[in-house]
C-alpha cells in the first residue's frame, strides 16, 4: 500500500533569539522526523537551523543548497531540484519542516520553494507557520512604533540600493528597509539628500550576538554594515 504523503511545515523561526519562536512552531519542530534548512552551495551553515537546534528532538537534518545569484535559470533549477527532494521525503509518508529566518512568506526562500512545490504537485500538503519578523523585533528593541494613528509604513528591500526608497518616499509616513548591507552607501546618500539622516535608525544583527543600534547614521558613513542590517525611517521624527 502506498503511504499517505506527509505534510511540509514552513516554519518561521524569528529574527535570531531562540526564545522568539511561536509555541506552534516549537511543537512541530519537536515532532517532525525530518527538517530541511537552506544553505549556500559552498557550505552547510544555516542560521535558521542554529537558532532552533536547541529545540530539536532527534530529527534528521538536511541542507538544501540555494545559490546566491541573479541568474534566473540557475535559481529555477535549484528551486526545482530542492522541491523534488522535499516531495521525495513527503512521499514516504513522513512529515517534514523547512525552517527559515523571520517569517516564511516575507522575503524568504520558502516562498519560492512553496510555489515550486505547488507547481510540481498541486495536491501537496503544506502548512505555513508564521514567525516574528526582523523588523518587528527591531521596532521592539528600539521602542520605535512602526505605525500610529492613521500612519502607514512601507517595507522595502535595499538589495538594489536606494531605488525603492526614492520610489515610495512620498507615499508613506514610515519606511523599513531590509537588506541594506551591500548598497548602504547609496542608501546613505539618498537619506542625506532627503534630509532624513536624523530620522533614521540602523539595527544590525537583531537578536543575535553582535547586535547593534545606531541612531546617529553619520557614524556609519563609509563603513561596511553586517549582513543582517536594516533601517527604520520615521519621516516625522522618532518621537522620543
Amino acid at each position: 500500500m502506498t503511504p499517505t504523503a506527509g505534510t511540509l511545515y514552513g516554519i518561521g523561526v524569528g529574527p535570531g533569539d531562540p526564545e522568539l519562536i511561536t509555541l506552534k512552531a516549537l511543537k512541530v519542530l519537536r515532532q517532525v522526523p525530518h527538517i530541511f534548512a537552506s544553505s549556500s552551495p559552498k557550505n552547510t551553515y544555516s542560521l535558521a537551523l542554529s537558532i532552533v537546534r536547541c529545540h530539536l528532538n532527534g530529527a534528521g537534518i538536511e541542507h538544501l543548497p540555494f545559490p546566491m545569484t541573479k541568474d534566473e535559470a540557475v535559481l529555477k533549477a535549484a528551486w526545482e531540484s530542492n522541491a523534488r527532494r522535499v516531495l521525495e521525503v513527503l512521499a514516504t509518508g513522513a512529515d517534514a519542516a523547512f525552517v527559515t529566518l523571520g517569517d516564511p512568506l516575507t522575503y524568504s526562500t520558502f516562498g519560492y520553494l512553496l510555489k515550486t512545490l505547488k507547481r510540481l504537485d498541486p495536491e501537496v500538503s503544506i502548512v505555513t507557520i508564521p514567525g516574528i519578523t526582523s523588523y518587528s523585533a527591531a521596532a521592539a528593541l528600539t521602542h520605535i512604533p512602526l505605525t500610529e494613528g492613521e500612519e502607514s509604513f512601507y517595507l522595502v528591500s535595499g538589495a538594489l540600493g536606494a531605488a525603492k526608497l526614492k520610489e515610495i518616499i512620498d507615499k508613506s509616513d514610515n519606511i523599513v528597509i531590509l537588506k541594506t548591507y551591500r548598497y548602504f552607501d547609496d542608501i546613505y546618500r539618498t537619506l542625506e539628500d532627503l534630509d532624513l539622516l536624523d530620522r533614521t535608525t540602523c539595527i544590525s544583527r537583531c537578536g543575535l550576538d553582535g547586535e547593534t543600534v545606531v541612531e546617529n547614521l553619520r557614524d556609519l558613513k563609509g563603513r561596511d554594515l553586517p549582513y543582517l542590517s536594516m533601517i527604520i525611517i520615521k519621516k516625522q521624527g522618532r518621537g522620543y
